[in-house]
């Protein structure tokens, strides 16, 4: 973790009594920096660079160095403030100029706990964003017939975030699984029929784990539902084992859902939970999200099942723990994302619909209106925890 402080300081102002200021509130914050002064040259290299608005009377000097800095780094600008010596009233007026520009800000001033709380906050979505640079995502096969919405913007994507999306043919994996050995596993099936599949379905683990060495992948999503007539069988235990390990694998060439959880993992650790909404209730906010797979590092316990809507196969009746959850999907050329807060009150396990089912509570029972409204697809990522403030940090910089 790196974070720097750079400063602005008006000539006008005594420096003797500016310093004795400055060790006394950054002193207060108990965060660790760099300090850089008024020395800019490698502003932008840091996990996070904060611009430490001394005093008053800064605001010329800011908008001659603007120039430079805007080359040096494409994120927001970060204005930290005490409020002394008309410090606060200056980080406004630049502020409003940098929103004149269209570029984007932000004061931080307030007590010291909510800087520090802020400051870590800002700290490990530059982390995330560092993380997230080079990360090589496949696009197994394309997106499934019935995503309509569901493609990305490749140049974009790059462009914002530095991953790059790899297009591999169907044919790759399905040539890999004529040579993938079928193996002993070790789960324990519930029926003669699941027994049957179970080694296939660990096959296709198997095979795409080659397909992620051999093209150097941090995750993948996969056109699923073609290796029901493929090869008889379903990709839901691979993407489960997959995502418990730390490399994204999302279903049904869903690439908007996979950028969402890669984005998840750098931030949180943990890829998400993959699923559609089958049922909303726009009064209360309680929703009914269901799938076939979820990650096994996610829930306290799992069975085993068919896949649900075809029968076949092997699926995954995951039962998470109960409490807070974030909602989050952000759109394919990155132009908005949706983040909601709110509680997991129950596990079901119903049999009309996907194996996993799970019942949430929005914290905000208003914002059930964007799912029937302005929809980012079908598919979103349930994460454990509330964790909105951290996703709309690493998001406000990434939008296009």
């Amino acid at each position: 973790m790196s974070t720097a402080i750079y400063t602005l300081t008006s000539e006008l102002h005594d420096e003797q009594a500016v310093s004795q200021v400055t060790q006394s509130f950054l002193g207060s914050l108990n965060i660790q920096y760099e300090m850089k002064g008024n020395d800019y040259a490698d502003y932008g290299s840091h996990t996070l660079d904060l611009i430490y608005v001394r005093t008053g009377g800064t605001e010329g000097i800011f908008r001659k160095l603007l120039p430079t800095l805007q080359t040096q780094s494409g994120r927001p600008f970060y204005l930290l403030t005490s409020g002394k010596s008309n410090s606060l009233a200056a980080s406004m007026e630049i502020l409003s100029f940098l929103r004149q520009q269209k570029l984007r800000g932000e004061i931080i001033h307030g007590s010291a706990d909510y800087i520090a709380r802020r400051i870590s906050l800002l700290e490990k979505a530059g982390e995330a964003l560092q993380w997230l640079k080079g990360c090589r995502l496949g696009i197994i096969g394309e997106p499934s017939d019935w995503l309509i919405s569901s493609s990305a913007d490749k140049q974009q994507v790059n462009q914002s975030t530095g991953i790059q999306l790899i297009d591999i043919p169907m044919q790759e994996l399905l040539d890999e699984l004529k040579t993938t050995p079928l193996r002993t596993v070790e789960e324990k099936a519930p029926s003669e029929a699941i027994r049957q599949a179970l080694p296939g379905a660990n096959q296709i683990y198997d095979a795409l784990k080659v397909l992620v060495a051999r093209h150097q992948l941090q995750g993948l999503t996969i056109r699923c539902f073609d290796l029901l007539t493929a090869v008889r069988n379903t990709g839901c235990i691979a993407l489960a084992k997959l995502n418990a390990q730390g490399i994204i694998a999302g279903c049904e060439g869903d690439v908007p859902a996979m950028l969402s959880m890669i984005i998840a993992q750098a931030l949180t650790g943990v890829t998400g939970f993959q699923a559609n909404p089958a049922s909303i209730n726009p009064e209360t906010g309680e929703m009914l999200f269901a799938h076939c797979t979820i990650p096994l590092n996610m829930v306290e316990r799992y069975e085993l099942d068919t896949h649900f809507e075809s029968g076949i196969g092997v699926g995954i009746r995951g039962y998470m723990k109960e409490g807070p959850v974030t909602i989050f999907k952000v759109a394919g050329d990155l132009s908005r994302y949706f983040v909601a807060e709110g509680t997991l009150i129950r596990n079901q396990a119903k049999a009309d619909l996907c194996r996993t089912q799970q019942v949430i509570q929005l914290t905000d029972h208003r914002l059930a209106s964007y799912f029937l409204t302005e929809p980012i697809g079908n598919h979103h990522i349930i994460l454990p925890g509330h964790c909105q403030e951290l996703i709309d940090i690493i998001l406000q910089q990434l939008l296009s």
